[in-house]
């Protein structure tokens, strides 16, 4: 039955996006729905979804952020207040234009973002600067109309969370943009052990309507990128343009100056893309929703006693964890806890016992071993999760640096991408028009600009002008 199963999947090297799509699959992740270019989101998705959102919450409240909720639709004449904001999501929005079989008086949009529904907020309800900072996030979806789509990486509706947050002082709203740009960088290094690169987009790539976007960039196994998070700084673009306003200590009337910050169910898609294999989904334990399976094979009381017993002990400590009791194969159980990337299987068999032994299994590296049964269960298991965590962080790091490169001109850039997409640095005179000359190279982009970085050469990767930004360029998903 394994060896059925596993053939489900194309191999990763053969063909990269097929293999991707029977991950999702296999994994019962998420599946293509009736409506085009959305997807159902799976038990086994939704439940990685929840576990991030658990964990990023709890920061962004021990930050002083609370959540809330704003309407699903925006009137139009909102929408279309920031200029940079409604040019930069046209040709992404949905309408609804009836209520019934009413035509509305106007149109309205259903949210591809929320700055304009906050900014409206933020206008009725704050007075005096003893209103700020106000820190706000929603959990929601928005919709955005994807003329492409592919399961978690861009689909029209997505679930994500928008922090959006206002304050007194161009000071206190940078440090905000940095502080959520830090916490998402951590999130993906330290939890889904995915090695990213933090830099600042270009002007063209960067958030509409923000005088700046900070980005988290991550390559995948095939060398595309992905960016998995993104904090904005928007001055006092935003409060200008929809009338919020404040008394400051000075009793005089002044803009408040805005930031916005979020990330999606993308980074599944990440996860998946990182540090899955042939055999299917590999979690790293401290995102997977249950990071221990124990498969007891055959009905012997010794065996289901000693499977609830050590079920208890994890579950005492704080380690996720369930027997597996289907009526299924023992072939069939491994094969499916594989193919769901459990990060440890506790097999306990009847031969075992008689050497008063019992299996453990990396997901990971697939290793079996075998240890006695009076082993410090909850020591051995953590410490192999620990080990797992630090062993998928450092293989992913290992595939980004072997697929990271140096060009000095347009030549040399090509011919990296002609033969395999990675992270190109490459030094840049700031001019848009050598943005489009790149792109012009298999569409590859500027993924963000390093600061503080030492500089490779002095002339331009494009033109070759003088160099005025060290930046990262890469293929996107």
């Amino acid at each position: 039955m394994e060896n059925n199963k596993l053939k489900e999947i194309t191999s990763r090297d053969v063909d990269f996006a097929k293999w991707y799509t029977d991950i999702v699959r296999v994994a019962h992740l998420a599946d293509y729905s009736s409506v085009k270019g959305c997807i159902v989101i799976e038990p086994n998705g939704y439940a990685i979804w929840e576990r991030m959102q658990e964990i990023l919450d709890k920061e962004f409240k021990k930050l002083g952020h609370v959540n809330c909720q704003m309407p699903l639709l925006i009137p139009e004449n909102l929408l279309k207040k920031e200029g940079e904001l409604v040019n930069g999501f046209a040709p992404e929005v949905a309408w609804v234009t009836k209520g019934g079989e009413k035509e509305l008086d106007e149109r309205l949009c259903i949210r591809p973002t929320s700055e304009t529904l906050f900014c409206d907020y933020y206008s009725t309800h704050l007075k005096s600067y003893r209103d700020l900072p106000k820190l706000y996030n929603q959990w929601c979806n928005v919709l955005r109309w994807e003329k492409e789509t592919r399961p978690f990486l861009r689909s029209r509706e997505f679930l994500w969370q928008e922090g959006h947050t206002i304050h007194a002082t161009s000071e206190e709203a940078k440090k905000e943009t940095d502080q959520m740009m830090d916490v998402y960088y951590r999130f993906h290094h330290d939890v889904l052990a995915i090695p990213s690169i933090r830099g600042k987009k270009t002007e063209k790539e960067k958030f509409a309507g923000a005088e700046y976007t900070l980005t988290n960039e991550a390559l995948m196994y095939n060398g595309v990128s992905l960016q998995l998070g993104t904090s904005h700084y928007f001055g006092q673009k935003f409060s200008e343009a929809y009338n919020v306003t404040f008394t400051n200590k000075e009793n005089k009337e002044e803009y408040p100056y805005q930031t916005s910050w979020g990330t999606t169910t993308r980074m599944i898609g990440g996860l998946i893309m990182v540090h899955s294999d042939d055999y299917g989904l590999v979690l790293p334990p401290k995102i997977a929703p249950k990071q221990v399976v124990i498969i007891p094979i055959g009905n012997d009381k010794e065996i289901i006693d000693l499977s609830e017993s050590i079920k208890k002990q994890l579950l005492d400590n704080e380690i996720s964890v369930y027997i597996d009791n289907s009526e299924k194969s023992p072939g069939f159980k491994f094969a499916d806890a594989e193919v769901n990337g459990i990060p440890i299987r506790i097999e306990i068999g009847k031969r075992d016992l008689e050497k008063n032994m019992i299996t453990f299994v990396r997901r990971d590296t697939r290793e079996k071993m075998q240890v006695q049964i009076d082993i410090d269960i909850i020591n051995y298991t953590k410490k192999m999760l620990d080990t797992i965590q630090n062993d998928m962080y450092e293989r992913a790091k290992q595939r980004r640096d072997s697929l990271t490169f140096t060009a000095h001109n347009l030549k040399e850039m090509e011919d990296i991408l002609n033969k395999q997409p990675g992270f190109i640095h490459a030094m840049w005179c700031g001019d848009p028009k050598c943005e489009e000359k790149i792109k012009e190279i298999k569409g590859c982009k500027s993924r963000c600009i390093l600061e503080d970085k030492k500089p490779i050469d002095d002339f331009c990767v494009c033109c070759g002008k003088k160099a005025k930004h060290y930046v990262v360029w890469g293929i996107q998903y």
